[in-house]
């Protein structure tokens, strides 16, 4: 579960409601009852709904979640419901609506990459990368979360990974991950690789992770088996185009995670938001 902190919440509505709606005021409808019911046009997962509601809670509105995040859903099936006034309704529901089919979209290609991969190899995870949209890590990971992908890197603290932009800035590449992994003994040392060559050198020195960029399965499955029998224990990331395409691929070839940021790039589900009289 990710935390939405109310300063987020927050955000997100003063990012849609700055002032005031002149529509709805205009109009004389603001204190008019009504329902609005959110339901998905096409089957899969979805996500946002629960970041959603938290959005009509912050105006007074007590909302009906009918789905939770990471749910399968059919077409036509109502996934969330609140009534309330009608100037409550419309200064939220564009942002929640945005953020659910966002959110959706994201899982429902995190899930599909999950099911290629694990129809192979049952164990193998689907890490998302912090490579979103700037300003969207929060959206982006709870709709990788909701269609069953695990965080590889929510941020710099989170995690360590070596790439070549740390190598190329010392003389002694081998020394400073060395001392990498004596001053952070209680965590696991990655190293991204572009060759195996490479990654056999830095899981015979300790390296817990090593993470394969743009392998192809081939080499990905001749690399696995080589370092199964130098550095047993060695966990395998495959990143840099991996996408649901090739997942199962990939997973045949022996690798452990799939480092992806491609369930973040594409269509957004289409969320219906309808309104009737309350």
């Amino acid at each position: 579960m990710i935390r939405i902190s109310q300063a987020f919440i927050d955000s997100l509505l003063e990012s849609d409601w700055q002032l005031h709606d002149p529509t709805t005021e205009g109009m004389g409808i603001g204190d008019e009852p009504a329902i609005l019911t959110a339901w998905s046009k096409a089957d899969g997962v979805v996500a946002g709904v629960e970041i959603a509601a938290r959005l009509f809670e912050a105006v007074g509105l007590k909302p009906e979640c009918l789905a939770r995040d990471g749910d399968v859903v059919a077409k036509g099936m109502p996934i969330l419901r609140v009534a309330g006034r009608a100037e409550a309704l419309h200064v939220v529901y564009k942002e929640a609506q945005c953020v659910m089919e966002y959110a959706s979209g994201i899982a429902r290609r995190t899930r599909q990459m999950c099911e290629a991969a694990q129809a192979v190899n049952p164990q193998i995870q689907v890490a998302g990368t912090r490579k979103h949209f700037p300003g969207a890590k929060t959206i982006s990971l709870c709709g990788f979360l909701a269609g069953g992908g695990i965080v590889h890197r929510a941020g710099l603290s989170d995690s360590i990974l070596v790439f070549d932009q740390h190598r190329d800035l010392t003389s002694d590449p081998e020394a400073a991950v060395k001392r990498l992994i004596q001053v952070e003994p209680e965590r696991k040392i990655a190293v991204e690789v572009d060759s195996p060559e490479d990654g056999l050198k830095w899981a015979k020195m300790g390296v817990h992770i090593i993470q394969c960029e743009r392998f192809t399965p081939e080499v990905m499955k001749a690399f696995s088996e080589q370092l199964h029998e130098v550095a047993p224990g060695t966990i395998i990331n495959a990143a840099g185009g991996v996408n649901a395409e090739n997942a199962a691929a990939y997973a045949e070839a022996g690798v452990d995670v799939l480092v992806t940021s491609w369930p973040y790039f594409g269509k957004p589900a289409d969320i219906k938001m309808q309104f009737t009289r309350g």
